[in-house]
């Protein structure tokens, strides 16, 4: 669940580094995009939706604390950017997107979370006064009308509306972590390591979500058991081990190696591919299966999110300004975007 960065972005050289970082974007994309799908028959099997966020979370994080130990310099240089990716960025946009596909298809969830970007223009706009592009206007525009396809609301709302404002409040939670990507790191000061500010920020939104999800609580046993996924039979830990290793750590990494080797645009444009790669699972393997009209404004909140994205105006003497998509990773690697 997109990159926002005021730190420069490495140089690949030649062809083949270009290459290797979309390949690497490619399969930070796909590993995203496989989430819902695999959290969502543990859910459908008696896992609270919390307890599903609260297992990806901590398991991502025990599996990057030798990079915060590595990085411990981090809590004391920058507690608040890590405080705010943990809540925003990790704890957040999780939970609320988790929460949403218990209520809602898959796809619909991580369409309307795509929102955050044209989220990020209106606070540019209204709350920095500061002047955005026509195009970026432009692709406002689209993504709200896409979203208003995509829950069709000719129909009243057939989605369930609890749901939708899941998925929305998944979008505020990506916009949050676009701005904090913003200021992430001061002009002429030296980014802080995005591994870092992953590991960090995976072990704060465990901390908050231990908490709020109260694991002692959760149905150990479905884990040990099997979940449905569309008429197949799966066992429960495969799904746990695919959210946490493939969806989590092998999806915040390899985004983050990606815009090391691209730029943000490039990145964030590659990251778009999330959200289609969800539907796709969703429809193949969970049988979610959308109206025309629901992927024609898909197909414009993508549009939208991009244009707006990419159409953000720099400040003076700064980096780029919500540059990127949220993808729970590339947003990560610019301390941002979840998601």
């Amino acid at each position: 669940m997109p990159v926002s960065t005021s730190q420069g972005i490495k140089e690949s050289g030649g062809s083949t580094g270009r290459g290797v970082g979309l390949g690497l974007a490619l399969v930070s994309a796909f590993a995203f995009g496989g989430s819902g799908v695999a959290a969502k028959p543990l859910i459908e099997a008696g896992l609270d939706p919390l307890h599903v966020v609260w297992l990806r979370i901590a398991g991502a994080a025990l599996i990057m604390l030798p990079f915060a130990w590595r990085h411990r310099a981090l809590v004391v240089n920058r507690p608040a950017l890590l405080a705010g990716f943990g809540l925003l960025a990790v704890a957040g946009v999780q939970t609320c997107y988790f929460v949403a596909i218990s209520r809602i298809p898959v796809g619909v969830a991580l369409l309307i979370e795509y929102l955050g970007p044209a989220l990020v223009l209106g606070w540019i706009r209204f709350v920095q006064r500061r002047p955005v592009t026509r195009a970026a206007a432009i692709g406002v525009v689209l993504a709200v009308g896409g979203l208003a396809c995509v829950v069709e609301v000719w129909a009243g709302m057939r989605f369930d509306v609890i749901g939708v404002l899941l998925g929305l409040g998944a979008a505020v939670c990506q916009a949050g972590y676009f701005i904090l990507g913003d200021h992430g790191s001061d002009a002429g000061e030296k980014a802080p390591n995005p591994l870092g500010v992953i590991a960090y920020g995976l072990l704060i939104g465990a901390a908050v979500l231990t908490v709020v999800a109260r694991p002692w609580t959760m149905d150990w046993s479905v884990l040990t058991g099997r979940a449905d996924m569309d008429g197949t039979s799966v066992p429960g830990l495969l799904l746990l081990g695919w959210i946490v290793l493939i969806a989590t750590v092998l999806a915040y990494g390899t985004g983050v190696l990606a815009v090391r080797r691209l730029s943000p645009q490039v990145a964030g444009v590659v990251s778009c591919l999330e959200a289609v790669v969800a539907t796709v699972f969703a429809w193949i393997m969970l049988g979610e299966h959308l109206s025309a009209p629901q992927i024609v404004g898909g197909a414009m909140v993508l549009v939208g999110a991009f244009i707006a994205q990419s159409s953000t105006p720099s400040k003076p003497g700064a980096g780029t300004v919500a540059g990127g998509m949220p993808d729970r990773e590339s947003q990560l690697s610019a301390s941002r975007t979840s998601a």
